[in-house]
């Protein structure tokens, strides 16, 4: 059994999904939403880097998936997304777990089968795919999502330790993984 540690980055509200998988069906261990406090960037990084690892700390994750960063309309949202992911990936990598990137509609379609998925879509294939009582947040759900989508990707970690790191492309969903090198 695996446990995995799903994230939906954001500046504002970071989602996180975390489940023990089989490989082929997954169970629900714990979701939630972090809002980001901070009075400027740097502080809301270091939020971030913090509670993701208070997370990783209480739910012991094995492994790790995020989200990768989407092309936007404003550079700007497309930059503070990217730094938020990289805060993430840091609270991930020092405590030596890989972590594995996968684009927005990859998710959508390993979740739902239909990459242009809509939020509340996601919400509730999530609900129903990890057999939910009630309909977890938007940002929650991104974060079970990507958990799901690594469950089941052909990416398998290979990596443990807290040295250099190098950037590997695997696997049918072209995932990117980020994996520790002794």
């Amino acid at each position: 059994m695996r446990r995995i540690l799903g994230i939906d980055p954001g500046s504002v509200i970071t989602g996180f999904g975390v489940i023990d998988s089989d490989g082929i069906r997954d169970f629900h261990v714990a979701n939630g939403s972090i809002r980001v406090a901070g009075d400027n960037l740097p502080e809301k990084l270091g939020y971030i880097l913090y509670e993701i690892g208070r997370v990783i700390d209480e739910w012991q994750p094995t492994e790790v998936g995020i989200e990768e960063v989407f092309v936007s309309k404003n550079p700007l949202s497309a930059l503070k997304l990217g730094q938020a992911r990289g805060a993430a990936i840091c609270a991930a990598v020092q405590r030596g777990l890989p972590v594995s990137e996968y684009s927005p509609r990859t998710i959508k379609q390993s979740a739902v089968g239909y990459g242009g998925a809509g939020k509340e879509q996601m919400q509730e294939m999530i609900r129903m795919l990890l057999t939910l009582e009630t309909l977890p947040s938007a940002d929650a759900a991104d974060g079970l999502a990507v958990a799901v989508c690594h469950a089941h990707s052909s990416v398998l970690p290979t990596g443990q330790g807290n040295a250099l790191l190098t950037r590997r492309g695997s696997g049918r969903r072209r995932a990117k993984r980020w994996v520790s090198v002794p």
